[in-house]
């Protein structure tokens, strides 16, 4: 999938390189490809996080898996914009490799090749970066370790990579001489030719003999780049027996993106080369494999470059002896061949079997095709019967990741789950004739029984996706009761996590990429998302739930509008939407008609006041705007010198007025009055702004940040309301860029869920010994002073249960609050149900942690499944938001189950 999700700093930090081909060597890297910036040291010691994904699994493209040749269970996997990955065969899990990649080089998470030492399996080199247009203003490099990618060095290169873009299926471009494992050879993109490497990946020069550099352009007249790059060359095959252990492999073979001379061969260990006398024309090879056994040089190939279109390609085999070539393609030219050939493996333990993919096939499904005769004869994954009916060699099982059914709803021929698409990765295990690994384009699928293919028995083929996440993800929000997490994520729509270590069952309907989702605050099963289709679809692009993002309806939308950012009215009673295509519109209800506000421009960024329903609020051009009619008219507020390039700005939960806007180089700045005036706050360049739960006594919620503070970036955290703040990642943990949304835990202080733009949803927890809180803002004016409580009364001698109350956020009319009942007795508490009267005529609107009734000043809790039974000891928190007239006073006598509790 095309992700042209790009950080926006990014596209003007530097000029592309300039001039024609590079021949003198590159030097090596004078520092460990981890080292980055020196990290300085910042006033408060950082607390000690742990990080990891909450759970999709997946989710983008996976062009090819790599195989060690030497030792078993050694694979690595790459994504297009995501790293790359080492399995760990004990966890059966994958292991991010390029998470130190920092926001400087956050192109270096395109990978266009990975390689394999078969000599020393300990080393392994990437070729990254992402873009060799303007998108991506650095050149690529190539990444070398020697401990498995543990950690890695860089040799910057004098060109770029394109890790995605046109062509990243083909490959593999970069190899390791399995003779002399010190040879590395990278087909690069661009015209740039073919490059060596003779120490180990230390140093590299062009191979200026190499005749060819493949010019081969998908669209010669795409003004942007990204489709007239040349694609360049595109894989190196070695011939081992052609040489011996300790002296370079004389022949060796290369595959260019050329549509007349595509296939060269050297025997002479790279110095000449010549093309391969009598091989076929007018397609693109985008596989080249080597069966060493029978001395067949496969090739498959197809029209375009990919990894989406193809609409024709052959599969041909080359006998290296006599220099005869045999199109053994699976089917043959006509209306039946409607796609291109990719996905190439050989068995190497059952010579003169091998597969090859259909990649571009998306309709009805993808297909397979498989050969035990050298191409002679083939067989089919699935095949018609009596149309549309198939006949399949394979069932799918994808009950632990249960969303890639993708919601559809497909008429047969097609069907759910997809055997996939995008299907240029595919690799049967060297070492083991039953394990097949193939990338698709939102996930990687695997299985362990390929040769009942060859006995006609059934197959199963699973997700082997564990610890592979590769969403960019768009927009997030982690309301107080429900959901612990909603994502809105490009191609695949976004997911409602209610347990962060779980996959869900489902992703967000309809349409495949959310730009921006919100729920009412005080009302938080009520959200709205908004977004972009990723095929051509009429269906509107916002969606509606009423149950906190576990069903969706549609509305309709403005003429021409998609995606863009929405806000929720706190109470749900409207909507403000700024899509792109149009300006800014309002709805009341849930959009059966949009009317368009009044005094905001187009493409201003909107957000909604967490308290008052009536207030939303916009940003655009260093201009805030406010509305307090539920969006029909915005006003420009008189504030000035505010960043004029900033887009994001968040409101404060519990805090009516309250926004704070990440201007980037331009600051942090506050209002506490909706906007009238701003403070700029603390000593950080951020890039977003999030809230979470209030660390114990802090006057202020948790707030956090990518950014930078005093010179060094990172991922921030602030308790004093941003005087100060703490790094709270380290230079292993960076995700390269993490700009689009941060939020915390409104319900577990220290929690901040981070968006990446290929590494998914990255959250960290710490251990801190800090229960959070959310204490009274003694800086809003308009929060009135709670009355003293009265005196405790004191606690029953032999009660078994003590309840705490605290109010820990007013507002004129309205309160949060929290209770946290203690179980003091000797038996577990099961089923609870604890019992107060308000004495002051408080009204409970919405509680989390627990359920609620109330009649008259009455209130009874119940407890959510998950804290039901409190063994001796223990404790449990429900938290709630009401309303007050009046006055605010405390109750002051709590029961449990009947009998009386205690108060501290």
């Amino acid at each position: 999938m095309v992700r042209r999700v790009r950080p926006a700093a990014a596209l003007v930090a530097g000029l592309a390189l300039t001039g024609g081909l590079l021949t003198a060597g590159v030097p090596a890297a004078t520092a460990d490809g981890r080292a980055g910036t020196e990290v300085q040291e910042t006033a408060a010691a950082a607390p000690a996080y742990t990080w990891d994904n909450v759970q999709i699994r997946g989710g983008g493209f996976v062009p090819s898996v790599v195989f060690n040749r030497s030792e078993p269970d050694l694979v690595y996997a790459r994504t297009d914009i995501g790293g790359a990955y080492r399995w760990n065969e004990p966890a059966q899990e994958w292991v991010p490799l390029l998470d130190h990649v920092d926001w400087d080089d956050w192109g270096y998470s395109g990978v266009a090749s990975l390689a394999t030492d078969p000599v020393d399996p300990d080393r392994v080199y990437a070729a990254v970066g992402s873009y060799t247009n303007d998108w991506d203003p650095d050149n690529g490099a190539i990444l070398r370790s020697a401990d498995r990618g543990e950690t890695w060095e860089t040799t910057p290169l004098p060109f770029k990579v394109g890790g995605n873009m046109p062509g990243r299926g083909m490959g593999e471009r970069l190899v390791v001489d399995p003779n002399d494992n010190d040879i590395l050879y990278f087909g690069a993109p661009s015209g740039e030719g073919l490059w060596r490497s003779t120490d180990a990946g230390v140093t590299w020069s062009e191979v200026t003999s190499f005749p060819n550099p493949g010019d081969y352009a998908p669209d010669p007249a795409d003004t942007t780049g990204y489709q007239s790059d040349p694609i360049g060359v595109v894989w190196v095959t070695f011939d081992p027996g052609s040489g011996s252990a300790g002296s370079p492999t004389p022949t060796l073979y290369a595959g260019v993106a050329d549509l007349e001379e595509s296939v060269y061969r050297s025997t002479d260990a790279g110095a000449t080369w010549q093309p391969v006398p009598g091989q076929p024309t007018g397609f693109l090879p985008h596989k080249g494999v080597l069966d060493e056994e029978t001395g067949s040089l496969y090739i498959a190939t197809s029209d375009d470059a990919g990894p989406y279109a193809g609409t024709d390609g052959e599969v041909w085999r080359l006998d290296t002896a006599t220099g005869a070539w045999t199109d053994i393609s699976p089917v043959a030219a006509g209306s039946d061949r409607y796609f291109g050939f990719s996905g190439l493996s050989v068995d190497r333990q059952n010579p003169g079997t091998l597969m090859v993919s259909a990649y571009s096939s998306w309709w009805p499904d993808t297909q397979f095709f498989r050969s035990t005769d050298g191409g002679a004869t083939w067989t089919r994954a699935w095949e018609f019967t009596s149309y549309p009916n198939q006949s399949k060699r394979y069932t799918i099982d994808i009950s632990e990741v249960p969303w890639l059914d993708l919601n559809a709803q497909p008429q047969p021929p097609e069907t759910t789950p997809k055997l996939g698409w995008m299907t240029e990765g595919l690799e049967i295990d060297p070492f083991d004739s039953d394990r097949m690994l193939y990338g698709t384009g939102a996930t990687l699928y695997g299985t362990d029984e390929l040769t009942n293919w060859d006995r006609d028995e059934t197959l199963t083929i699973r997700p082997v996706v564990d610890g592979l996440e590769e969403t960019a993800v768009q927009d997030l929000a982690s309301p107080p009761s429900g959901a612990e997490l909603l994502s809105g994520l490009a191609d695949v729509a976004g997911f409602r996590h209610t347990d962060v270590e779980s996959v869900p069952s489902d992703q967000f309907p309809v349409f495949g990429t959310t730009t921006s989702l919100d729920f009412a605050e005080l009302n938080p099963n009520t959200v709205v998302r908004v977004g972009n289709h990723v095929s051509e679809s009429t269906a509107p692009t916002v969606g509606f739930s009423t149950d906190g993002g576990a069903n969706w309806f549609q509305g309709t939308a403005p003429s021409g509008a998609h995606g863009g950012t929405v806000a929720a009215a706190a109470d749900a009673s409207g909507f403000v939407w700024s899509p792109e295509g149009t300006g800014v519109h309002y709805t009341v209800g849930y959009g059966n008609s949009w009317t368009a506000s009044q005094g905001i421009p187009a493409g201003a960024r909107v957000e909604a006041d967490r308290v008052d329903p009536d207030v939303f609020y916009g940003f655009a051009a260093g201009t805030f705007y406010v509305s307090t009619d539920g969006g029909a008219t915005f006003t420009a507020s008189a504030a000035s010198g505010l960043p004029d390039e900033s887009t994001y700005f968040a409101t404060v939960p519990g805090r009516a007025g309250h926004v704070w806007l990440a201007g980037a180089a331009g600051g942090l700045w506050r209002s506490t009055d909706s906007g009238a005036t701003f403070t700029r706050v603390g000593d950080i360049e951020p890039d977003n702004i999030g809230f979470g739960r209030a660390a114990s006594g802090a006057a202020y919620l948790t707030l956090y940040s990518s950014g930078v503070v005093d010179g060094v970036r990172g991922i921030y955290r602030s308790t004093d309301a941003g005087a100060s703040w703490v790094r709270i990642n380290d230079d292993e943990h960076q995700w390269a860029w993490t700009g689009a949304s941060i939020t915390g835990d409104p319900k577990t202080f220290g929690r901040v869920y981070i968006s990446t733009n290929g590494r998914g949803v990255i959250y960290g927890d710490t251990d801190e010994a800090d229960e959070g809180g959310e204490p009274e803002d003694p800086e809003d004016p308009e929060d009135p002073e709670d009355p003293e409580d009265p005196e405790d009364p004191e606690e029953p001698s032999d009660a078994a249960c003590s309840v705490a109350y605290r109010v820990t956020g007013s507002w004129q009319g309205g309160f949060q609050g929290e209770v946290t009942l203690t179980n003091t007795g000797d038996t577990a508490l099961s089923a609870w149900e604890l019992t107060w009267d308000f004495p002051a005529g408080q009204q409970i609107s919405q509680m989390w942690n627990g359920s609620f009734t109330q009649s008259g000043a009455g209130v009874t809790v119940t407890p959510a499944a998950w804290n039901s039974t409190l063994s001796p000891g223990s404790s449990a928190t429900v938290g709630f938001l009401a309303s007050w007239t009046g006055s605010n006073t405390a109750p002051t006598a709590f029961e449990v189950d009947g009998s009386p509790c205690g108060t501290p």
